[in-house]
């Protein structure tokens, strides 16, 4: 399958990164490079059939929104390793279930059966 758009997220612990992400919202590493020094500066994860980047840098910005099948284990795992919910489970009225988050970086993270 050929990409064009791919979501990235910056983080000043990438490595520490790849724990949060596959314990909390079970993302799968594909592709992980180490600089010189062997300090992860860029990773490539798999979302089941999309993909998402993560690199060194400073951590922030507009967020990621993924769609999930069941949101409400999706909160409860993501809870589970450490997510801070900012947004509840919440009924949207175009008929999504949704709830937002951060990463232990600051990263905001939108997950929702909304699939546009």
């Amino acid at each position: 399958m050929t990409r064009t758009v791919y979501a990235l997220a910056r983080y000043q612990d990438c490595a520490a990164a790849i724990g949060f992400l596959t314990a909390a919202f079970g993302f799968e590493p594909h592709e992980v490079s180490k600089n010189d020094e062997g300090v992860v500066n860029h990773a490539e994860l798999f979302v089941e059939n999309d993909m998402i980047m993560i690199g060194q840098g400073k951590p922030g910005g507009p967020g990621i929104y993924i769609a999930v099948e069941d949101p409400d284990a999706h909160h409860d795992r993501a809870k589970a390793a450490g997510a801070e919910i900012t947004m509840a489970l919440t009924d949207q009225p175009y008929g999504s279930r949704e709830y937002a988050c951060t990463d232990p970086e600051g990263n905001p993270w939108f997950f929702g059966t909304y699939r546009p």
